[in-house]
């Protein structure tokens, strides 16, 4: 009877992925890039959030947005309305993105001025992103009012890695079931170190104090100076 071998091909990419990010990373330390991915379920408000946040960092920062999605160009067309550069990665079908995706798109700005923000909107989903990290600095995962306050547990790994919570359409709390402390407790029970926020992109509530968040992360991470 022949061997039968089993080949980790998942794990061999995640390698791959892996190895690539640490040098994305590297790179982007140097220059004295902050980079930040957004994760959410579709229609999280991953967009209106970045359309909330880049004017407010504007007139201090030079930004990139790079924007995931499987077809189209119209988040990106959100983004370059408010006079910020954005490159679409267009995966075709991969239900994420993968740092080979994201280095391809890096090529394309990396011998120019270096931004002092990139901002990954990832594809979305609450699962597939969770295991391919891209060399960032900063995970956030956003949950939507209207999607239900139940996903924490149902998606935990989403949670587990990541820094920052949003809750996001809080403008919609007084329409729907959604218990933000549930959601909380949850996560914090993933992640105790996960700071959080409820924020509206339509009315502005919790932007500021997410928007001063990302300073200070930038700050932190390149001391000024």
């Amino acid at each position: 009877m022949a061997e039968i071998r089993r080949v980790e091909v998942l794990e061999n990419l995640l390698k791959a992925n892996d190895y690539l990010a640490a040098q994305l990373r590297q790179e982007w330390d140097e220059g004295k890039t902050y980079v930040v991915n957004l994760m959410s379920s579709p229609g999280g408000g991953k967009t209106a959030l970045l359309e909330a946040t880049l004017p407010r960092l504007a007139d201090r920062y030079r930004l990139l947005v790079l924007e995931g999605d499987i077809e189209t160009e119209r988040d990106a067309e959100r983004i370059r309305a408010l006079q910020v550069e954005a490159l679409q990665i267009t995966t075709g079908g991969t239900c994420h993105l993968e740092s080979h995706m994201i280095e391809q798109a890096w090529r394309l700005v990396r011998d120019g001025p270096r931004p002092h923000f990139v901002f990954i909107e990832n594809v979305g989903n609450l699962v597939c992103p969770a295991s391919y990290i891209l060399g960032e600095h900063l995970r956030a995962v956003l949950m939507s009012v209207p999607e239900g306050d139940d996903k924490v547990l149902k998606y935990p790994k989403v949670f587990r890695n990541s820094q920052a919570l949003l809750i996001t359409k809080a403008d919609l709390l007084p329409y729907v079931d959604f218990d933000p402390q549930r959601v909380w407790e949850e996560a914090r029970g993933l992640q105790p170190q996960l700071s959080h926020w409820i924020v509206s992109a339509r009315t502005g509530e919790g932007i500021d104090d997410w928007v001063r968040f990302l300073q200070e992360q930038r700050d932190e991470a390149f001391p000024p100076g």
